[in-house]
């Protein structure tokens, strides 16, 4: 199973925001889509999940079309999570994971549904939480609360824009080693938009920069030069490699600004 965006276009108006965009995912891999704020990270991840369309090109899941699929069957068989959350259902927090199972069920969830909502709240480290009412977490909570629902629903493909925005270190960190876990288990097509180049560079397993309207460059940790990483988010930087783990860090002067 592969996850193809095949010379996507994606424009609003007279805008063109990102032209002829190819890259493809494989099963049990996840791809970080990196680039700085504006540059369409999340408007890629709206059109391979059909919200928007593609002005030109397409995304293509295991062979089919998804913009030929319906709502119901994108819906079946991609995850996604977006940046910004909706309106907080006043529900508890088992009931909103249970929705991301909606796609798999006619009137009534079965007992494999709340299996699948039980297994991905106690992945999440959430478990505890199931009963609480969504109003009444932290932002941080809500957070995990909406990659489970994100988790129950894939069943192919994962899109996950931001997914550990509003989390402290020790659970940006849980979360990532979860997604790629959970990718690599259930053989998904992982897709994930973050900012933190660390988090990227230790948790996924392939790279794609968007810059000045295109995809700049894409691959393995032959991407991760510094050439690379100042021209896209024109800072200048180092990347080492320390125990293992490629690291990115800003170059500085003695007054803490960049040169």
């Amino acid at each position: 199973m592969t996850l193809e965006v095949r010379n996507g276009t994606i424009g609003f108006d007279d805008l063109t925001v990102l032209e002829d965009v190819s890259f493809t995912v494989e099963s049990g891999e996840l791809i970080g889509l990196l680039g700085p704020n504006g540059v369409g990270k999340s408007s890629l991840l709206r059109a391979i999940d059909a919200i928007h369309e593609f002005e030109a090109g397409t995304a293509v899941l295991d062979g089919t079309d998804v913009a030929t699929l319906s709502r119901e069957d994108v819906a079946r068989r991609i995850g996604y999570l977006p940046q910004v959350e909706g309106a907080q259902p006043s529900a508890t927090v088992f009931d909103t994971v249970l929705l991301g199972r909606q796609p798999y069920f006619d009137w009534r969830p079965t007992d494999d549904d709340r299996l699948a909502v039980r297994r991905a709240l106690e992945r999440l480290g959430i478990a505890d939480l199931a009963m609480r009412e969504m109003p009444t977490l932290s932002g941080g909570q809500r957070r995990l609360v909406f990659l489970a629902r994100t988790f129950v629903q894939a069943s192919e493909a994962l899109l996950l824009d931001e997914p550990t925005s509003g989390l402290d270190l020790k659970h940006q960190h849980e979360v990532m080693s979860r997604v790629r876990s959970s990718i690599r288990e259930s053989d998904l097509a992982g897709v994930v938009a973050i900012h933190d180049l660390d988090l990227a560079t230790r948790f996924c397993d392939r790279f794609a920069f968007l810059y000045d309207g295109e995809l700049y460059a894409v691959g393995d940790e032959s991407v991760l030069s510094a050439g690379t990483i100042e021209t896209v988010y024109d800072v200048p930087v180092d990347v080492f490699e320390r125990n293992g783990q490629t690291h990115v860090v800003p170059k500085e002067t003695a007054d803490g600004t960049a040169v």
